[in-house]
């Protein structure tokens, strides 16, 4: 008999070995989008959160980065960056932390701007061959709504960042559609074993592994999978409640009870463990299996009701999927089977069974597509690859529609749009981070209009407000919050009675009153914080991978706490 040669087995390479720990957070489609992203900081301010941003993607892997900012080193900069040595005093500091963070992954590009922004803005295209923006704030209202309309024309996601003190806030800009596939959601709350809506070749199996449950010997009935187990008592349940399967909580209680008197006791383990699960499965697997409100959306949005032949990939894959539910009113099978007491074959044989289903769903789908491809006369075929992720994650999409910022400018109130009511009800919430990001507005109003003498024509952006008299600039500042907290109950067609309304101010206030006392400087430990804040967030927006904020995050370092709004 002639020898096979086995076959050759490749080590990992370097690059696999480098960002192992990544890989197996983002996969390498993930990391391919990581490597082909070009990231803009436009620094302003001390810098700190920025840099520190820039820091958490360089190490894993950003295609290229660019630090936009005019601003020379100076003695206060050498305390709160890291990035910066003594010998940068009075160069630029672009170029400075570029030098220094190019060092921390040699497979990175750095490049560093050192006019000034309104120089740079005003260039065409100046924008263009960047993929994602990060904007530190304070900044020159018309820059950032020049950056924001180049934004929302361009699809490019921008990252707006606001660090003093001890508090911080993000906000993100995405498109008005941005859809995810790849959610990551919590394995725990994934399972999807259809046992309400079981297909022939499960219900086939399972009748042949509980053929004489009763009479099995301990060892086999020890091992039977708790799906089977499930199945078998729910046709025992369905013949004395005229087929129907338990409908409340108080049914699924009796029906887990009835599950559990078939457990044998009298064994030598005093138990059985697969029983435990069947038991513990009851609650959370014999539910009607409906479409989350996230998916509904996705389903009844614009873009997929009414497809054309420029439609993004992502969309037409959902209207496949909308159809498919439509026909069966379930969606396409995960295939995923969790792990359980059987023996191999068993729980091999039950494994397949699902994946069989899942491979027949995606075939479906697919056919959908196709179909789609065709009356759409669109010239190149979506890859089967892509359709089959978007099938196996079909419960779990997501899509979020980006909304531009509040840019505020001076005497100015904040359109708050279709959000001042749930804005407003967040006033009155004491566990809510509101009044940070209105003392944030306020600060950016009244910087706006005070450049420092001395710095150029754009002014604030390259250095912070430093107020010359505090308790003065305290009381402007605060005034313009307590506008601003009139401006969003007035707009929300609200009304808050005191000692409410008294306590909002005062909040506000407290929060005016360290942000001037920051005397527009960060401190490094809570910057460093923010700026992992950040980088997690640009991962997520770069791969298209887990769910990012939606669409401001307001940080207090006082408290250590976080809230996501939906400004």
């Amino acid at each position: 008999m002639a020898e096979v040669t086995p076959p050759v087995l490749h080590a990992p390479t370097s690059k696999e070995r480098k960002y192992d720990r990544q890989l197996r957070l983002w996969a390498a489609n993930g990391q391919a989008a990581l490597e082909e992203a070009h990231v803009l900081l436009l620094n302003s301010g001390s810098g700190v959160a920025g840099v520190e941003a820039l820091k958490n993607i360089v190490l894993p892997g950003i295609g290229q980065f660019t630090i936009a900012d005019p601003s020379l080193v100076r003695e206060a900069d050498l305390g709160v960056n890291f990035f910066l040595e003594e010998e940068d005093l009075g160069k630029f500091r672009a170029e400075s932390c570029c030098r220094l963070l190019e060092e921390l992954n040699p497979d990175v590009k750095g490049h560093a701007i050192t006019e000034p922004f309104e120089a740079f803005i005003s260039k065409p295209d100046a924008l263009s061959s960047y993929t994602h923006i990060l904007v530190i704030q304070p900044c020159v209202p018309e820059i950032s709504e020049a950056i924001s309309e180049h934004a929302q024309r361009t699809s490019t996601p921008v990252f707006y960042i606001h660090s003093l003190g001890f508090y911080a806030h993000l906000t993100l800009q995405l498109p008005s559609a941005f859809p995810i596939v790849d959610t990551h959601p919590d394995p725990a709350t994934t399972t999807d074993l259809r046992l309400l809506e079981p297909w022939a070749e499960l219900t086939a199996s399972m009748t042949k592994h509980t053929k004489d449950l009763e009479s099995m010997d301990d060892e086999t009935h020890g091992h039977v999978p708790y799906v089977y187990l499930l199945l078998y008592y729910l046709e025992k349940w369905k013949a004395g409640y005229d087929g129907k399967p338990p409908q409340n909580y108080s049914e699924k209680s009796a029906f887990r009870s009835m599950v559990r008197e078939g457990a044998r006791t009298k064994n030598a383990e005093g138990g059985e463990e697969n029983y435990d699960e069947a038991v513990t499965n009851v609650l959370k697997n014999l539910n009607p299996h409906t479409p989350s409100s996230a998916v509904k959306e996705v389903f009844a949005a614009e873009e997929c009701q009414n497809l054309t032949k420029h439609s993004p990939d992502f969309w037409v894959i959902a209207h496949a999927v909308s159809t498919f539910h439509q026909t069966h009113n379930l969606l396409p099978s995960s295939g995923a089977l969790p792990d359980m007491k059987a023996k191999s074959a068993d729980y091999i044989e039950l494994q397949n069974i699902y994946r069989s289903k899942s491979r027949a769903d995606i075939d479906e789908v697919t056919q959908n597509v196709r179909t789609l491809e065709g009356d759409l006369e669109r010239s190149r075929p979506i890859p089967t690859s892509e359709i089959g992720t978007f099938c196996k994650s079909a419960g779990y999409i997501k899509l979020i529609r980006g909304r531009r910022p509040h840019v505020i400018k001076p005497g100015s109130l904040i359109d708050w749009g279709d959000r001042a009511k749930y804005a407003c009800s967040k006033l009155t919430d004491p566990t809510s981070q509101l009044p940070i990001y209105l003392a944030f507005a306020a600060y950016d109003s009244y910087a706006a209009s005070h450049s420092l003498e001395g710095q150029g024509q754009v002014g604030l952006e390259q250095r912070p407000l430093i107020p010359e008299d505090p308790t003065l600039e305290t009381e402007k500042i605060t005034g313009i919050a307590h506008t601003l907290v009139d401006g969003l109950i007035k707009a929300a067609d609200s009304f808050i009675q005191d000692p409410e309304y008294s306590q909002v101010k005062v909040e506000v206030g407290k929060v005016v009153e360290e942000l001037v006392r920051a005397q527009g400087g960060e401190l490094h430990n809570i910057a460093a914080v923010v700026g992992g804040m950040v980088a997690q967030e640009v991962i997520k927006v770069v791969t298209r991978q887990y769910i990012p904020v939606d669409n401001t995050l307001v940080f207090d370092g006082c408290l250590s706490r976080t809230e996501v709004l939906r400004l």
